[in-house]
């Protein structure tokens, strides 16, 4: 069924999407480490695996606690190929998910590293764990549009997951978000993968 008429029933039956929240975490503290040039300069296309990665950190509340997620997405297909949660946005949460991202390349591969200025990815760990494997590259400051895509994913979690949910459990929202990643990577179609989930626009595209 196409988009068009989706909303056109939606309308009829009265139906709204949740709007969502404007707010956003933001891990910039200033100039605390080195600062890379922004070399994605907003170009998300790639022609084939590993070779433009995105990555960020998001919040979510359960109770009174914080829950953070850290991410890092392929550009060939919208693929999440390492995230990690967490209670705490510090160094570890960002560089386990670069540690699994990492599993991914193959001999040779040296993808451009997309990030925002927080302290994290300014931070020297960063910077070794890219050292010789990958390009540093990051957004200008305070302008989320560099980093588009990566922000879109979250957006699009938190409205078919969290938004409609009451977690009771930090536990609870770590094993959903496991889930939902799953879900997204093998099932979740995407219109800018021709209609096919990220797995099946990386296997049709490396069998071609």
């Amino acid at each position: 069924m196409s988009k068009k008429t989706v909303l056109k029933l939606m309308r009829r039956l009265g139906l709204r999407c949740q709007i969502r929240r404007r707010k956003r975490y933001n891990s910039y503290k200033g100039q605390s480490g080195k600062v890379a040039p922004n070399l994605l300069q907003r170009d998300f296309t790639t022609t084939g695996p590993n070779q433009k990665w995105v990555t960020d950190v998001t919040e979510f509340h359960v109770a009174d606690r914080k829950v953070y997620l850290s991410t890092v997405m392929d550009l060939f297909d919208r693929q999440i190929i390492g995230h990690t949660v967490g209670l705490s946005p510090n160094l570890e949460l960002a560089n386990s998910s670069l540690r699994q991202a990492m599993t991914r390349r193959q001999r040779g591969q040296k993808p451009i590293v997309h990030s925002d200025q927080g302290f994290q990815y300014q931070h020297s760990s960063w910077r070794k764990l890219l050292k010789n494997r990958a390009v540093q590259s990051m957004s200008r400051k305070g302008n989320c549009l560099d980093n588009a895509v990566m922000e879109s994913f979250f957006g699009h979690l938190k409205d078919e997951l969290y938004c409609n949910t009451t977690f009771l459990t930090i536990d609870a929202l770590t094993t959903a978000i496991d889930a939902y990643i799953a879900w997204y990577n093998t099932d979740r179609t995407h219109s800018t993968l021709k209609g096919l989930s990220p797995v099946q626009y990386r296997t049709q595209a490396l069998a071609a």
